[in-house]
């Protein structure tokens, strides 16, 4: 075994990257939740049409359905108001 093979990272399996749309503005831009390996933790974006739709073809975005959507906002309500024992 070389000391180049041994120190050369392996390529590790892409994470999944999911997107929650939350809205609209002005009729130009999506508003929406981008996260990569876990729903929960995600960033608030904001891209017009058509570079949204390029953006999610460039991640491979798998869209979260309401159910997902749903579950998302009810376990973050347990941690913004602390509503303990509120289970999906």
């Amino acid at each position: 075994m070389s000391l180049r093979s041994a120190t050369t990272p392996t390529e590790a399996p892409p994470l999944p990257c999911f997107v929650r749309v939350t809205g609209t503005l002005a009729e130009r831009f999506v508003e929406f939740e981008f996260a990569i390996g876990d729903p929960e933790l995600s960033i608030d974006m904001v891209l017009p049409f058509e570079p949204f739709r390029e953006f999610c073809a460039a991640h491979r975005v798998a869209p979260l359905s309401a159910e997902d959507g749903a579950r998302l906002d009810r376990e973050r309500m347990k941690w913004r108001w602390g509503a303990p024992g509120i289970d999906g």
